[in-house]
């Protein structure tokens, strides 16, 4: 896990200096070191976080006359190097070398080759230059085109910090953020930016696109045959092998452990594939009726000796964290879970630096509740499962953005549609901007290819059954680790921000509905409404945007943005 960036033509002069600038920005992404480098009329820059081959393996990466830098990592780099023979063609440890000489032998083809998560800039010996995101979009990239060519990297913040680009509000982006909890698309919520969308591959020719593909992370297939138990004996082995290459590393690697199906599932792999107990953080909540799981996590944590740490988490947590959240995603999502997400990364920071988590598990084993009641006839419930909004024009865009290839089942839709919208950009930003603010890599091993071709085409019956999604899952986990009671109710998660809002929402609501951005996209009057309960879901997403943009749009410090929102903590 690292951070990228660089300038592909433009000034050969000014090119070190702006890509030494945008990598300046991205420095908590690789705390271990910085390289810039000029490279065929294009300057790159990588600033590292140390994973594999501590020592030999800082980028940019050079081999077979082709150049890369990338952010992420390509777990299946030791198959890579058997199938194609590379044995003592390779002077690095590095997981991305591989891909340098497969490069050389297949052209863009070598792309498909990746099982990983990754954002890339590859400039090959044939002379083309490649931009590419894995297909889950599990890592980010963003792009900016201007006269003098053209600049990418990890995070927005660099362009700005880079004097390219003026932070200017997307008022578009700005009401899905309010609507949705995230944006939608490749157009960011700053204006002039482009996020390369998940699995997108572009060529860049003399500082401009010039071609582009998209490799979808779920490929339509016709349902898969067998009975329970063959079902889930394959299941065990693609979860098995899944796990086993995540945790591919060179430094201490942990797990998140909620009290959910994902991370038990997770953990009990782990604690199969390794001799140590493996060490697992766990955050609760500390409010009074607040949805806790930690003893839930416990419990797993006993039965399969895992070195279990517990963290809390309480409402001085909340006013602290929320600043220093809203900073680390320059790229916003409103999502409530980002708050115990940084809790968990402040916390195992210094003891892993690699950590794995559940994200994924409810997307491809049908795990929400939305996908049972897009099953369900009208008269039982039933209804689609995409989101409720007033806003027409946010809904259409979200269709379209989430729009499924002919041929599949409801459920399967409406799995397509999360993995197509809310996945790459709530969940996966979510975990990529937490974790990399304290130098930790996160990784998701429900998100991988294999798992995918497994879970996306299995009929739906594996999927839901009766009133319990994630059956095959289930059915799994009750026999590799019954003290998971996958049947059992869950709670569900929920962070209580309302109830740490409530005692300061009116005056919440006065010092945020004068501050410009929000008045651009919110009147006060609406505001007030919000706060004064007639709409009290929105009170986290205001409140969290306005600190946002007091930060991102109009320079504010973390601290100042929190005053200025609330009057001071």
């Amino acid at each position: 896990m690292c951070g990228i960036a660089g300038v592909l033509a433009g000034e050969p002069a000014t090119r070190p200096e702006t890509t030494r600038a945008l990598i300046g920005a991205l420095t908590h992404r690789g705390p271990d070191g910085i390289r810039v480098e000029e490279a065929a009329g294009a300057s790159l820059a990588h600033a590292r976080l140390s994973i594999i081959d501590l020592e030999g393996g800082w980028q940019p990466l050079h081999a077979a006359g082709s150049t890369v830098i990338g952010n992420g990592e390509i777990y299946n780099y030791l198959e890579l190097a058997r199938d194609y023979q590379l044995d003592g063609k390779l002077a690095t440890g590095s997981d991305f070398e591989p891909l340098l000489h497969i490069y050389a032998q297949e052209g863009p083809k070598a792309f498909e080759r990746l099982r990983g998560m990754y954002a890339l800039c590859l400039i090959g010996a044939d002379g083309r230059t490649w931009l590419a995101r894995d297909p889950f979009g599990i890592k980010p990239l963003y792009l900016l085109e201007h006269e003098g060519g053209l600049a990418f990297a990890s995070e927005p913040r660099a362009f700005f910090k880079a004097g390219l680009l003026k932070a200017d509000l997307n008022e578009t982006a700005a009401r899905e953020l309010l609507g949705f909890n995230y944006t939608l698309g490749e157009e960011p919520i700053f204006r002039g930016l482009r996020r390369l969308a998940p699995g997108e591959v572009l060529e860049v020719r003399d500082g401009r696109v010039v071609s582009t593909e998209r490799r979808r992370p779920l490929i339509p297939a016709g349902q898969t045959a067998g009975d329970d138990d063959a079902l889930i004996r394959r299941l065990d082995a693609v979860l098995e092998d899944s796990v086993a290459v995540h945790q591919r590393s060179d430094v201490p690697y942990g797990l998140f452990l909620s009290g959910g199906i994902d991370s038990a599932a997770i953990a009990t792999l782990m604690a199969r594939l390794n001799e140590r107990p493996v060490t697992a953080f766990t955050c609760g909540f500390d409010a009074p009726g607040a949805r806790d799981e930690r003893a839930q996590a416990e419990r797993v944590a006993r039965a399969l000796n895992l070195d279990w740490r517990e963290t809390s988490f309480g409402e001085a947590d909340f006013w602290r964290i929320l600043p220093q959240v809203a900073w680390a995603l320059d790229d916003p999502t409103a999502d409530y879970a980002t708050l115990p997400t940084y809790k968990l990364a402040e916390a195992a920071k210094g003891t892993l630096t690699v950590v794995l988590t559940g994200e994924g598990g409810d997307e491809l084993f049908g795990g929400y509740g939305r996908y049972r009641r897009a099953l369900r006839p009208a008269w039982l419930g039933g209804r689609p499962a995409e989101p409720r909004l007033d806003d027409a024009g946010a809904l259409a865009r979200w269709r379209a953005q989430a729009q499924a290839p002919k041929g599949l089942t409801p459920l399967q839709q409406a799995q397509w549609a999360d993995v197509a919208t809310w996945l790459p950009n709530d969940l996966l930003l979510k975990l990529d901007r937490c974790l990399m603010a304290h130098g930790l890599e996160g990784r998701t091993p429900f998100l991988d290819p294999e798992v995918a071709a497994f879970a996306f085409p299995l009929p739906d019956r594996f999927k839901v059954r009766g009133r319990y999604g994630k059956w095959i899952l289930r059915k799994w986990l009750e026999r590799a680790c019954p003290a998971a009671e996958p049947w059992a109710r869950k709670q569900g998660f929920t962070v209580p921000v309302e109830a740490w809002i409530a005692p300061r929402a009116a005056d919440i609501a006065r010092r945020i509905g004068k501050i410009e951005s929000v008045r651009r996209v919110r009147d006060p009057e609406a505001v007030a409404r919000a706060f004064a309960g007639d709409q009290a879901g929105q009170r986290w997403p205001l409140l969290f945007y306005a600190v946002w943009s007091l930060i991102h749009l109009e320079g504010a410090s973390p601290s100042d943005a929190l005053a200025q929102a609330t009057g001071g903590i």
